[in-house]
């Protein structure tokens, strides 16, 4: 038998990472606090309807279909994926726009709201694909120990193409300045968690990926990608046990021994945490043993957390898209308190999700899947029932005025979801759903290190090392962490 690595959760870095390792020889066993595999990307079945707990959006199918393609698979061999034509809606104060799917759509959008704005954005596209090119094929699939790791000469002869020290905002005011178009083109940054102003204007690649790669839904919605992956990582060779929640990992010479879990201990070679890194640190390792100190932890720059709520309606709504965004509140004061003075938001933005417009399988005939989301800012407390009512009552009445339709009547399963939950699930520092923002003091070598600097035999993958948030780079963090325990430990 080959050596023997334990992984902590089986999210989507966990998946990846365990697919690796296994086909690396290793003997590979996961261990998964849950019944079911996914993570914060878990599903939920109730009365007919079907809901992804987590991750709703299919952006960078490239990155999927680079990780089957290791393994000899395609996406295709798992799951059937549809381009949402619009891509999604956005409801401004003075109505909706739909982003169309595709380059040349777009620009004639853009040039109908600002004229000379569709040459100023294939400029910024053509900027934004150099920069997904170097960050996707390179950047990313660093493992964040050395600074020696950037020293590529595609990397530094293109430096300023790069954009790393410029802030999204100042590099999106350069080109457009109808204030639509601004937050439109600001928009896929918050999937990284930090404010425009905030991000390294690298993250244009989000703008690429978006508009050239396409916005996507994975037929049965976004669980498929986790049947897809926990199933080839079965076909490799791993092993699943679910129910299981670890309560420790045993040091001795400063090596990982053994995980210990409510129902027994598991020896291993390498230990690999797949888990919210702060809790395996702060739970799990002694004090000794632990990389980072709490007073680190506090000072990191979080990516927001999320109230959501998980609503089944006894009919259909006219007219809706997919995606939805609701951009018709000011946007700087709910970044602001997200952010800065870090308290419940006074007029939130939100977003909707109904897959069962695109997939009706996802509800029961004649009825409607709605997952409705409120970014907010970690560390909150007091998200009890009459904060988690008062919040759906708000975005409900607002989704009602828009549409022109009503929806509150016709709520037939509302779930909520929100910090406590995020803690008592995922174990999730200060509740965050996003893990670490993607700052410029906070990326690559300035992340958590995939490496404990203490357990020789300890590694890290997820949303709070590198590369970082999203369920793509999440796939990627779990390539990148078993080619790091490769190299050290061998096949």
């Amino acid at each position: 038998m080959g050596k023997k690595v334990i992984i902590i959760g089986s999210g989507f870095a966990g998946l990846s990472a365990a697919a690796f390792m296994a086909r690396a020889g290793w003997q590979v066993t996961v261990l998964e606090k849950h019944d079911q595999p996914g993570g914060r990307a878990r599903q939920w079945k109730q009365d007919g309807f079907t809901f992804d707990m987590g991750p709703s959006w299919y952006w960078m199918p490239d990155v999927f279909e680079r990780f089957f393609a290791q393994f000899g698979r395609s996406v295709s061999d798992y799951y059937e994926l549809e381009r949402l034509d619009p891509s999604y809606r956005v409801y401004w104060s003075d109505g909706p726009m739909d982003v169309p799917a595709g380059l040349p759509a777009l620009k004639e959008l853009f040039e109908s709201i600002e004229p000379g704005s569709a040459l100023r954005l294939q400029q910024f596209m053509d900027e934004a694909a150099y920069k997904y090119r170097v960050g996707i094929q390179r950047l990313v699939f660093k493992p964040g120990q050395s600074l020696q790791e950037f020293l590529d000469w595609e990397v530094i002869k293109g430096v300023f193409k790069l954009d790393v020290f410029t802030s999204m905002k100042s590099h999106v005011h350069k080109f457009f300045r109808d204030p639509r178009l601004r937050q439109l083109m600001e928009f896929p940054v918050l999937f990284l968690g930090a404010m425009p102003q905030d991000t390294p204007a690298l993250y244009s690649l989000m703008n690429y990926a978006d508009v050239v790669g396409g916005t996507w839904y994975p037929k049965g919605g976004m669980y498929c990608i986790v049947d897809a992956m926990y199933k080839l990582a079965m076909e490799q060779g791993v092993s699943f046990r679910f129910n299981e929640e670890v309560r420790s990992i045993d040091i001795s010479a400063n090596a990982a021994r053994s995980v210990t879990t409510q129902n027994g201990s598991f020896t291993a070679d390498v230990v690999i945490g797949g888990a919210d890194y702060h809790f395996i640190e702060s739970k799990l390792l002694p004090e000794s043993h632990r990389s980072y100190s709490e007073s680190y932890w506090d000072s990191r720059v979080m990516a927001p957390s999320c109230l959501l709520y998980y609503v089944g309606l006894d009919k259909k709504l006219e007219g809706v898209l997919h995606h939805s965004l609701f951009f018709d509140a000011p946007f700087e004061q709910h970044a602001r308190e997200i952010y800065q003075t870090r308290e419940w938001p006074k007029e939130p933005l939100f977003y909707m999700s109904a897959p069962s417009v695109t997939d009706p399988t996802v509800a029961p005939i004649g009825k409607e899947n709605l997952f409705l989301l409120v970014p907010v800012a970690t560390g909150l407390h007091n998200d009890d029932s009459v904060v988690r009512e008062r919040y759906f009552n708000m975005i409900v009445n607002r989704l009602e005025q828009h549409i022109g339709q009503s929806v509150k009547d016709a709520v037939i399963l509302n779930r909520s979801f929100a910090h406590s939950d995020f803690v008592k699930e995922y174990n999730s520092f200060k509740g965050n759903a996003y893990g670490l923002a993607n700052t410029l003091m906070q990326t690559a070598v300035l992340k958590p290190a995939c490496r404990s600097k203490k357990v020789k035999n300890l590694f890290y993958t997820g949303q709070l090392t590198v590369p970082g948030p999203g369920v793509p780079p999440s796939l990627i963090s779990g390539e990148v962490v078993a080619k790091e325990v490769i190299s050290q430990f061998g096949n």
